[in-house]
């Protein structure tokens, strides 16, 4: 079976991260495909690392006519059996032709990108359920989920970010937006006396979270880290993880925290809230209730014996749903379901 993948992508985020580690499992998996993405260096070097030599086409805005006749060059060639696309506009540009076009979500986006696509993967139930809310026939829409690395990752020298290694250590990752809600976890942690922070990522919110952090008196406590390929070290460094997300549609960093059997505190939001059974593998907070989300941070800091727990239980999680092979194998029968 080929299997032709298409992204346009931004430089960074959760969807294109994704992206990379599913190419490359389908790679490790033997599956034959070809990868076009929009042109970026340092997500080219990730695929050519794991064998992968991608195609980089410009993708751009309404009036790039090259890329879509590029696109359909490149399918006529080499004849797919399916064209798995990854958001809007890799889809809105996917060429028509003698395969089965297929657009993978993580949001809820308009259905007008999606007109070429005979059908739709959701990456929670929720998503699924939107599009087919939206009139998508629900034999077109499916629910294949996301996974992350298993492999338990070596913790940093928390000297490398000043961090005593007697005081407590949350992480926190994402898109430096205001979707993440990393505002009102800095309003928590400033209530949770000797707690330091660490948040990785990059995002238009930076300035003003680093303000943020001055007037609260906590700069001293936060290390803002900047995007960084190592997540899965910084989660293992960690007392615990928390995610804040007052809008979450999925919640993959809650794998990535689990795969590293690391308890996790999070917003209810929409995707941790139907991860995490709260108490069982995970604490949850109300979205946007700083004194709530400190208390959970509190509770978890002072209690090493709660923080082994649920970390045992969201590992025990992450292995029976959300392997790579487990999600592989999802993705390959759902492809030879279409292809017959």
């Amino acid at each position: 079976m080929r299997i032709m993948q298409t992204m346009a992508g931004a430089e960074y985020g959760g969807a294109e991260a994704f992206f990379v580690r599913l190419a490359l499992a389908f790679e490790r998996a033997g599956v034959d495909q070809k990868i076009v993405i929009r042109e970026n260096p340092r997500r080219a070097a990730a695929l050519k690392a794991g064998g992968i030599d991608p195609v980089q086409l410009r993708f751009g805005g309404k009036v790039d006519f090259v890329t879509p006749r590029k696109l359909k060059a490149i399918a006529k060639d080499y004849q797919p059996h399916i064209i798995l696309s990854w958001m809007n506009r890799a889809s809105s540009m996917t060429p028509r032709g003698d395969w089965v076009t297929v657009a993978r979500q993580g949001g809820y986006y308009d259905l007008k990108y999606y007109q070429k696509c005979d059908h739709i993967i959701g990456n929670t139930q929720d998503i699924v359920d939107a599009i087919v809310d939206k009139g998508w026939a629900s034999e077109r829409a499916h629910y294949l989920p996301n996974f992350v690395g298993a492999d338990a990752a070596s913790p940093l020298n928390r000297d490398t970010f000043f961090t005593p290694y007697t005081a407590p250590l949350a992480v926190a990752l994402g898109r430096l937006h205001t979707n993440k809600a990393f505002d009102t976890l800095l309003e928590a942690v400033a209530r949770v006396s000797g707690l330091y922070l660490w948040l990785a990522g990059e995002g238009p919110e930076r300035e003003a979270l680093e303000l943020q952090a001055e007037k609260l008196g906590i700069k001293p406590r936060v290390r803002f880290l900047g995007w960084r390929e190592d997540a899965d070290q910084l989660i293992a460094t960690s007392d615990f993880f928390v995610c804040p997300s007052r809008h979450e549609p999925l919640g993959n960093v809650v794998l990535e925290a689990w795969a590293q059997s690391k308890p996790v505190v999070a917003a209810d939001a929409l995707g941790p809230g139907m991860l995490i059974t709260h108490g069982e593998t995970g604490l949850l907070a109300a979205v946007d209730d700083a004194p709530a989300l400190a208390a959970a941070m509190r509770r978890l800091a002072g209690d090493a014996d709660l923080r082994s727990q649920l970390g045992v239980a969201g590992r025990a999680s992450f292995e029976e749903r959300f392997t790579e092979k487990a999600v592989v194998d999802q993705y390959l029968r759902f492809f030879q379901s279409l292809v017959g």
